[in-house]
């Protein structure tokens, strides 16, 4: 943990929000996430963190049954090893996850591939990866040579099947009558 005061945090959501790159010099205040999307605020000192060294600040322990998985301005995930640096004065490096997992799953989401960290993963979290309005978009699960089956939003989807699992949003259409 560091030793300094608020003023002297630079804060990367409000700076990637700003539009602005960050100063060189740390400390920085970084998002991580869980397999939820729920996020708390760290700092780190370090403009080149590890994933070790993001593993440490976000308690992550031990390290060797844990993946941090940085957030990509374009929405993907990318996994970090933990020998492995980011440059969080890299605009859009701001956010990470991090999961209690040994290995990490494929699926592809609206033509888009994905890493993820779990075993499980809600119909809710993958419309907030989606970026869609979770009230009026669905989630589906592809399956070939059977109908999609939609995927509620509390619904936890088994990744660690076989092969690599095909979601789709779309918007939801009812009927009135």
């Amino acid at each position: 943990m560091v030793d300094t005061s608020q003023d002297e945090i630079e804060d990367l959501a409000s700076t990637a929000l700003a539009g602005r790159r960050p100063r060189e010099h740390g400390p920085y205040r970084v998002l991580f996430g869980n397999e939820d999307l729920a996020y708390r605020p760290a700092i780190i000192a370090d403009p080149v963190p590890t994933g070790q060294q993001l593993l440490d600040a976000a308690g992550a322990h031990p390290a060797s049954e844990h993946a941090v998985f940085q957030l990509l301005s374009n929405g993907l995930l990318e996994a970090l090893r933990p020998d492995e640096t980011t440059d969080l004065r890299e605009r859009g490096i701001e956010k990470f996850l991090i999961f209690r997992n040994d290995r990490s799953f494929r699926f592809e989401l609206d033509g888009r591939q994905f890493e993820w960290g779990g075993t499980f993963i809600s119909g809710r979290t993958l419309k907030s990866l989606a970026d869609v309005d979770p009230q009026t978009y669905g989630v589906w699960l592809e399956v070939r040579g059977a109908d999609d089956r939609p995927i509620g939003d509390s619904e936890m989807v088994d990744l660690a099947a076989r092969g690599v699992e095909h979601f789709f949003t779309g918007i939801v259409q009812t009927t009135e009558g």
